[in-house]
């Protein structure tokens, strides 16, 4: 898959499948329109693209703290075997004054040569948000693309959408939330050397610090599956602070892997929260940390039916 951050630097000539969003967090709404992308580009052979916009330049004008569901570097790794081309379009000043057909002419048709165009029914473009799918059928044969519009995907009553998604993580509803998701939530990222505490009691685990700008669910003990060296082992995580041993305010994920006696120090591991366990408080006494920890495992086990 090519990966581009600026339109302006996507050069295809070839005629395309493209679908447009913001694409946080990829949950099983966007899993269909990019199942369409892929259908239409494989039957006709069309370059398959995805253009995300990138909201951080809006964020950073209007001074508002980023709470995202998946990383640019996660989109990327889900989208690699599915997509031709990724373009992550930062959605600066200067974009948000494009007018609608001004899109439509010169992005839709001459950047990307779009044959089909895939979105959403609440699909939005342009200057005030000016184009919506009826523009974007207005201009069908004068533009020579064709317009597919995709349903909205529902959970009972509610539009399945990552606003949605991200009120369920936030209060710990991880069960549900990766329902929607299509997969589990969590991170990746590089294990760091800690202060070696959980080795010394008994249980050693591996420290991951949290993405900047990813939305952290509640503070505390989940059950968690974590990949690494190609493997993926059952676990105890707790994602916080820690505050009976450190006074760290940096969030990380420490997780307690059932099985695995390896070196992991300085490896990319990807950790998947599963359910929420309980909240982490302080504690009167490393002892006390120990014996709910020890509790907390036995409940993995049980869990996982080990």
């Amino acid at each position: 898959m090519q990966y581009i951050n600026r339109l302006s630097d996507y050069e295809g000539r070839r005629e395309s499948a493209v679908t447009f969003g913001k694409f946080d967090g990829l949950h099983t709404g966007h899993q269909k329109l990019i199942e369409q992308v892929q259908s239409l580009g494989e039957a006709e052979g069309l370059v398959r693209i995805v253009c995300a916009f990138d909201m951080h330049p809006l964020w950073e004008r209007i001074g508002k703290t980023p709470r995202m569901l998946m990383t640019g570097r996660e989109r990327q790794r889900q989208l690699s075997e599915k997509v031709n081309v990724l373009v992550e379009c930062p959605f600066t000043l200067e974009f948000s004054k494009i007018h609608a057909e001004e899109f439509i002419r010169d992005i839709v048709s001459k950047r990307l040569c779009a044959r089909y165009v895939v979105v959403g029914t609440d699909f939005q473009f342009g200057y005030e948000k000016q184009g919506d799918i009826h523009m974007l059928r207005q201009f069908e044969e004068v533009y020579g693309y064709r317009l597919i519009v995709i349903e909205k995907e529902r959970y009972e009553d509610r539009v399945i959408s990552s606003t949605y998604i991200k009120e369920l993580i936030s209060k710990g509803d991880l069960a549900l939330a990766n329902r929607l998701l299509g997969y589990s939530y969590g991170i990746t990222g590089q294990v760091e050397h800690g202060k070696k505490l959980g080795r010394t009691l008994g249980f050693p685990t591996l420290n991951v610090a949290w993405q900047e700008g990813k939305l952290v669910p509640p503070r505390g003990v989940y059950l968690s599956n974590v990949q690494v060296d190609g493997q993926r082992f059952h676990g105890i995580s707790n994602v916080g602070v820690k505050p009976t041993v450190s006074k760290e305010e940096r969030v990380l994920i420490e997780s307690f892997l059932f099985g695995y006696d390896g070196d992991a120090y300085g490896k990319e591991v990807t950790i998947e929260l599963l359910a929420f366990r309980r909240p982490e408080r302080l504690f009167g006494s490393v002892s006390e940390l120990k014996a709910c920890i020890d509790r907390d495992i036995e409940y993995g086990k049980r869990f996982f039916g080990m």
